[in-house]
């Protein structure tokens, strides 16, 4: 990983200083309560067989729990704690979207611009058709740009030697649109590929800097950075992914490091915690986003529709995403009663005949049953 210049050092050491942010020590919590909590996550690991986990709550701002369980490499029989670094997957899209709002916020993007051609602001970029023309930033934050889902040829995941701008053009010259922009949902990593290179386009800035800069560092979160691809790049802190049902989280040819702004970061569960409290429209800490952005943000695209821009949604309201790579399951939580939670596993199953078994799921209801085990934070 490329080290920071003595310089940026000192400026992310001021914005952590002078950010709002989590008290440093979590608020004590009775040995019972711990011990209860401590008892429901090993019940879940030791189900679906997950090596190392860590979660962070805060209520209302304040950081309320965290721990870390079991091991972050089984190889070595090094313990997971709290400081540990996770891949957290397509976590990495509220990250993004809240980037582009800020953009938003500030006038140097608006929704409704369109992404390719002339006028586009990836005009480098030539749309083969009219429907690609039509393409704007709501509909990448949406998913309904028309195509390239995950479901089935996910551009992401192919031609791991290509960097971003071939992987474009590989991808409009060889992969049509299915249907319409905004008329059909459909999750696309690839979409949120490219809002990471009109970030990048319209700040002339790296992406992964950019976003440290204007959102990371003003929650007080330093240390989150780009993941690597081989177990030989593990950051410091990084915990090993495991595979299961022949799984490999270092394959060759996965560039993680390229799915950059839809599902390429790093995190400790504190830091998405501390992400989360500044951009959950509760009074304290102030939220990054101003409140008309912070709405549309969190709308979802359509009546009925469980998905906004970024992020899942429901009536509650609660928002939410989930992060899914092999090697790694993870979620991070914004509840209507005022918590906020992250939790990271460094494993994934998954069970296409019986997803009750996937570890995705099981992390949701076991973060849900911890906050419900503690009565004062009236979950």
């Amino acid at each position: 990983m490329k080290a920071l210049s003595r310089r940026a050092g000192m400026k992310s050491l001021a914005a952590f200083c002078l950010a709002p942010r989590l008290r440093a020590q979590e608020e004590a919590l009775p040995e019972e309560r711990r011990e209860g909590i401590a008892g429901i996550a090993r019940e879940v690991m030791a189900e679906h067989q997950i090596p190392g986990l860590s979660l962070a709550v805060a209520r209302h701002g304040r950081l309320v729990h965290k721990a870390a369980f079991g091991m972050a490499d089984m190889t070595t029989g090094e313990l997971c704690a709290p400081d540990h670094r996770f891949r957290i997957a397509s976590i990495s899209k509220p990250v993004t979207s809240v980037a582009v709002h800020r953009l938003f916020d500030r006038g140097l993007l608006a929704p409704e611009d369109r992404v390719f051609g002339r006028g586009g602001r990836l005009p480098q970029f030539r749309a083969p058709t009219p429907a690609h023309e039509a393409i704007t930033l709501h509909h990448l934050l949406t998913h309904t740009c028309g195509g390239w889902g995950n479901k089935k040829n996910d551009p992401m995941f192919q031609n791991g030697g290509m960097s971003h701008a071939e992987l474009i053009e590989w991808t409009l010259g060889g992969i049509a649109l299915e249907n319409p922009p905004g008329k059909t949902y459909d999750y696309s990593n690839f979409g949120y590929c490219l809002l990471g290179r009109v970030i990048e386009a319209v700040t002339g800035e790296a992406y992964e800097a950019h976003v440290r800069a204007q959102v990371l560092d003003p929650c007080g979160v330093t240390g989150m950075i780009l993941a690597g691809n081989t177990r030989a790049e593990r950051a410091e802190r990084e915990v090993v992914y495991h595979g299961q049902r022949g799984e490999d989280p270092y394959r060759p040819g996965m560039n993680v490091r390229r799915m950059d702004s839809h599902g390429g970061w790093l995190a400790a569960a504190e830091d998405l915690a501390r992400f989360l409290t500044h951009v959950d429209g509760f009074p304290a800490p102030a939220d990054l986003l101003k409140s008309g952005s912070l709405k549309a943000m969190t709308t979802p695209w359509s009546e009925g529709a469980s998905y906004a821009r970024g992020w899942s949604v429901n009536s509650r309201p609660n928002w939410w995403h989930g992060g899914s790579l092999p090697g790694t399951s993870t979620l991070a939580v914004r509840t209507a009663s005022g918590l906020c939670w992250a939790v990271l596993a460094n494993t994934r199953y998954r069970d296409r005949e019986n997803p009750v078994k996937d570890t995705a799921p099981a992390l949701d209801r076991m973060m849900w049953r911890i906050a419900r085990s503690v009565p004062e934070w009236r979950a």
